[in-house]
């Protein structure tokens, strides 16, 4: 695999031809970027929204109406598209959600470790709760890490997207009835295939040099 192909085919995508469909097995693999993306403590704090039919794109375009307009062609003309939210909070039930599931997949080989991990997750959260008070931010910025790995890997699949802050998440969060289950949404991402009329897909890439922003000690 050369990475740095793949860093250099993938940008943000401003034309979706609507024709093009990602085939169902490419979701699957993208499905799997999303549930395996590191995460800090092994908190999971997300849940997506993946929109393919055109109801579901249209749903989830009430949240480009108004300034946002501009934004809808990006998800109506997408092959699939989806919306990331957050957890508000991640309360003991959960924190002992995630502990069975862990040893329900084997990653305990005793219960001492069982008791480690369960220790340390919660020590780590309580400093973002009540020493550093951040702890809805410190779970967003998680989100943001598996939104990093779902760009990367569907660019290795060949498949392009583009992620969206520039639409209304207050009106997404109450098409989706977010709030009420707990999350809250951050950002939208459309995935499929560049029409040939897309002016960014032929741009050359502008970014600092690296002797700017790397030092080698």
């Amino acid at each position: 695999m050369d990475l740095k192909s793949i860093l250099n085919f993938r940008y943000s995508t401003k034309e979706f031809d609507p024709i093009k469909k990602i085939s169902k097995d490419h979701i699957e693999q993208i499905k799997a970027l999303l549930q395996m993306s590191p995460s800090s403590i092994n908190l999971q704090p997300w849940h997506f929204i993946i929109a393919h039919t055109k109801e579901g794109k249209e749903r989830v375009a009430k949240g480009t109406e108004g300034f946002f307009q501009f934004n809808k062609p990006k998800i109506t003309d997408a092959s699939h598209v989806i919306v990331f939210t957050s957890r508000i909070d991640a309360d003991e039930n959960y924190m002992q959600h995630l502990l069975d599931q862990e040893e329900k997949d084997g990653r305990f080989p005793n219960d001492e470790i069982k008791e480690s991990v369960n220790s340390a997750r919660n020590l780590f959260a309580n400093i973002h709760r009540y020493d550093t008070k951040d702890f809805q931010h410190w779970m967003e910025k998680q989100v943001y890490l598996n939104m990093g790995n779902l760009l990367l890997g569907v660019a290795a699949l060949g498949i392009d997207a583009v992620p969206m802050e520039g639409v209304d998440l207050k009106a997404i969060d109450e098409e989706f009835s977010l709030r009420e289950k707990g999350f809250t949404s951050l950002a939208v991402v459309s995935l499929g295939y560049r029409k040939d009329s897309d002016f960014n897909a032929k741009a050359p890439k502008s970014r600092l040099p690296q002797e700017e922003i790397l030092s080698l000690v």
